[in-house]
């Protein structure tokens, strides 16, 4: 991909450069070329981008919900018609590969879908005669300005779980990319101006914790979705609930899969290692730990390690390639020093990928799969989240040991078992302390029609991202107690 220049943020459609901003340059993580300038946008900028999508709100809202949902059926197929882009772009400025990337945007493109159903997906309720004579019933109406701060993992899916709902239910929607990753929203936004939204419906502003504040603090946004770490997370739910604000934040995971002595050794390998090492590791729903029951620790310990070691790691944008790098140096030195940390807290390196060499993609940011034994599931390893492609291994002698493990961890992001006793997974499904549960699954990602949820550290809220929830989010409820005085002529 060639150099982009500066880039410029997306205000009433137009793309409008930045008046007072700093730049930081962007790099190909597996190439360490530098692909372009992100703006980091002052606070006259935000207020600009805020100032567009308030005037937007009262039209919008107005716009009755069969005419708003045709701008996102021509979204899209917008999107379909420019997959392969949208996913190189994706892979190319985040690192995963091209699989992943299309991946990704067809999770993305779920909630798009999704969205469309609006007419009936915000539809209220009502009943007659509550009294005598009066009818009551509830509304739901938007909010106004919403605002979603998303992550660099996920460039295109993670954005599209917010702004198809929020504009379906009549808000404005401002998105404040990871200013590590701009360019695939930059992309994706080119396309939805072409559906010929109005101006200010949808708008986009590049920046970091300057722009984040004023999101936060300003009187015109009602509501915030977050997604990232968890330190941020708090920071983002109780700076916007001081500020009156509506408030959902997708904070850190530190995911187990328990695997019992009666799993499919050959299936249970290929899914952990899977959500282990995809993604490099820097996923949400990634398996952190891996936690063998009795006599499954030697065989799935020797059957992991074998499939970790056979994955082909370089750039994601060759089809042969089956991991890629980590986005930058800074985390690629911190993935290092964690499993430096792990080992001295005694735990034993089966496969070890640090100091990777790729000799293509020398100047790449890159950690081969690594695996360590023997980890303390109450050690610092186990409470971190390491967002790389690291597996530690933990041995428990019973069902009840290993969920008490899970128990201890703060986080509750996702948890998955793989057995084949019914009685064992329904005894995790219903134990389990995490709000997204796999039964001989790794990634337990919900279809675009649940919630993404999550419990403990790893979600603060009430409503989660995607389906009812998205639109509970979106809305407000009004009750209506209605009584006509006058009373009803038959000549009518």
């Amino acid at each position: 991909m060639p150099n982009n220049g500066q880039l410029t943020n997306f205000i009433n459609n137009q793309w409008t450069p930045a008046r007072e901003a700093e730049y930081a340059p962007i790099f190909n993580p597996a190439t360490g070329e530098r692909l372009a300038d992100v703006p980091l946008s002052s606070a006259s900028d935000v207020a600009a981008v805020i100032e567009a999508a308030e005037a937007a709100f009262p039209a919008w809202r107005r716009t009755p919900p069969e005419e708003r949902i045709q701008f996102l059926f021509k979204f899209k197929h917008l999107l379909e018609e420019h997959f392969d882009e949208i996913a190189r772009i994706t892979t190319t400025e985040n690192g995963k590969t091209l699989t992943e990337a299309r991946a990704e945007l067809r999770r993305g493109i779920e909630n798009v879908e999704v969205a469309c159903g609006i007419p009936t997906l915000m539809q209220g309720y009502n009943l007659e005669d509550v009294a005598r004579g009066v009818d009551e019933f509830m509304i739901r109406q938007p909010l106004g300005v919403v605002a979603a701060i998303t992550p660099f993992n996920f460039p295109a899916m993670i954005p599209l779980w917010f702004l198809p709902y929020a504009i379906a239910c009549g808000n404005t929607f401002i998105l404040k990319p990871s200013e590590r990753v701009p360019l695939t929203m930059r992309r994706v936004f080119e396309l939805l101006a072409e559906t010929g939204l109005p101006p200010g419906v949808a708008n986009l502003v590049n920046g970091d914790k300057r722009a984040v504040d004023v999101l936060l603090e300003h009187r015109a946004v009602r509501a915030i979705s977050f997604v990232g770490s968890t330190a941020v997370s708090r920071y983002i739910y109780s700076r916007g609930a001081e500020f009156g604000k509506r408030v959902q934040c997708q904070g850190g995971a530190k995911n187990h899969a328990v695997v019992l002595p009666d799993a499919d050794l050959e299936t249970a390998t290929q899914i952990i290692g899977d959500s282990a090492f995809g993604c490099a590791g820097q996923r949400c729903l990634a398996v952190s730990v891996a936690v063998t029951v009795g006599d499954a620790r030697k065989d799935f310990r020797d059957s992991i390690a074998a499939m970790a070691n056979s994955l082909q790691v370089g750039s994601g944008l060759d089809e042969a390639v089956q991991m890629g790098p980590v986005i930058s140096p800074q985390s690629r030195a911190r993935v290092e020093s964690l499993i430096e940390k792990g080992v001295g807290e005694g735990a034993r390196v089966l496969l070890d990928g640090r100091a990777a060499k790729i000799p293509a993609y020398a100047d790449g940011y890159f950690i081969k799969p690594t695996i360590l034994d023997d980890v303390s599931p109450d050690g610092e390893l186990s409470r971190t989240e390491i967002f790389g492609p690291v597996l530690s291994l933990v041995h428990a002698d019973t069902v009840d040991e290993a969920i008490d493990i899970l128990s201890r961890n703060a986080y509750g992001n996702a948890a998955s078992i793989f057995t084949n006793s019914g009685a064992a997974a329904r005894r995790f499904r219903y134990e389990a302390p995490a709000g997204n549960i796999g039964i001989n699954i790794g990634i337990a990602a919900p279809m675009a029609y649940f919630p993404f949820s999550g419990w403990k550290d790893s979600f603060l809220g009430v409503l989660h991202g995607q389906g009812r929830d998205a639109v509970e989010f979106y809305t407000e409820k009004k009750v209506v107690v209605e009584r006509w005085l006058k009373e009803w002529s038959r000549k009518f």
